[in-house]
Parts: C-alpha cells; structure tokens; sequence
C-alpha cells in the first residue's frame, strides 16, 4: 500500500510499515518511493508487530492505517479491535483488495463450483483456535467500523485477469487449487488435470478469470 499510496499523495509522508513476518519487512522499505505527489520526501520505519493488538493510544499522531489483503486472514474480533483502535484514535482507515467469494471463469466449466466452494471454506477454517472470515470479512468489518461510530466507503474492486496477467494467473490458480484440496481432499482426484487444462488455456489467451474483491475506506 506504502508503495501505490505514497506517490499519489502530496507533503511529507513518514509510514510505519507493521507485519508480524520478519521477513518481508527486510525487503519492504527498499520499496518504497522515495518523493511525494508534489516532490516531498518520503521515509519509512519498519516495526514487527501484529496490527490487530494496536489500540488507540497506539495510534496517535497517525493521519491513516492502511492495509492490502489482510481482512479475510483475521476474526471477527481482531477486526473489531481494529475498527475501535482506529475510530478511537480519530484515524480514517482504508483497507483494500478484501475477497468477496465471487469468483468467475470464461469459458466455465462443471469443476469450477466444487473448487471455489472448497476454497472459500478454506479461508473460513479455524486456525489455532481463531474462526477466519474468509469472504465474510468485508462485511464483517464495514459492521465493526459502523458500530464505532465511522462513516463507510465501499467500493467493487475486482481482478480482471487474461493474457496480459498470465503470471498472476498461474500463481494465483496454483494457490486456488492447492487450498481448494487441502480443504476437500476428495478433489485431488481430478485436481491435477483441472489445473493442467485452466493453466493451458490461460498460457494460449482463452482463459479469462474475475476474482471478487471490495476496498473500504473508513472515516471517523
């Protein structure tokens, strides 16, 4: 987010890069572009830490917490301490690329049900004990932020995949299709040829894939 916002904003921008993953904070700052809108400078920090146990007095002095695929991984619990950190704090909030379910291959085909179901469960499985929200979490968290007294944004913001994305294509589908068996492991009868056959016609131009997702912009 650091990386696509930054730029399009004009002043002087300090950001707090936060993961729990030590590992990617030691590649994100190098990222990050180096001027504003207007030319001011850009710096950044990185700190390690889990964004759902920040409270409002955590976030003083900040102007906006920003996040990129991460609503779908938390409970509806963690997304309510959020919701309350960043409306007590009197910070908007805008957090994006949250996936809605709906997924939708041209041409279908029959196998594409079972694994988009298979899917979506997956993302809503317990993991040590926390009840993932998967494709529920847009609307979880737009309930969170309202109960705390925010004004919500929402906007559509699907991906649109065909040939000129056939990278992200296959990344995307291999992941699709590993959760979807680990999820429902009676798919991996048919899963290798089914991915084979949607890989094939991504790599040739005749496939054409539209995954779901919703951006929030919370306003306190």
């Amino acid at each position: 987010m650091a990386r696509w916002l930054a730029p399009r904003l004009p002043g002087p921008q300090h950001w707090v890069l936060a993961d729990r993953d030590a590992g990617l904070l030691a590649h994100v700052a190098d990222a990050l572009p180096p001027r504003a809108r207007d030319g001011s400078p850009i710096t950044a920090e990185v700190r390690e830490l889990d964004v759902t146990t920040l409270t409002a007095a955590d976030l003083a002095g900040v102007d906006l917490v920003t996040a990129s695929a991460l609503l779908d991984l938390l409970t509806a619990e963690e997304i309510d301490a959020v919701a309350a950190a960043c409306v007590g704090a009197g910070v908007a909030a805008l957090l994006t690329l949250s996936v809605t379910g709906q997924v939708r291959f041209e041409p279908a085909e029959p196998r594409d049900v079972p694994m988009a179901a298979a899917f979506d469960a997956h993302q809503q499985r317990t993991v040590d004990g926390r009840a993932l929200l998967g494709p529920r979490a847009p609307t979880v968290a737009e309930e969170a932020f309202v109960r705390h007294g925010a004004h919500i944004l929402s906007r559509a913001s699907p991906w649109h995949l065909g040939l000129d994305d056939v990278d992200l294509v296959v990344a995307w589908l291999q992941g699709w299709v590993a959760a979807a068996v680990a999820q429902d492991p009676d798919l991996a009868r048919h899963a290798d040829a089914y991915l084979a056959r949607r890989l094939e016609a991504a790599e040739q131009g005749r496939l054409r894939v539209t995954v779901g997702h919703l951006d929030l912009l919370a306003l306190p």
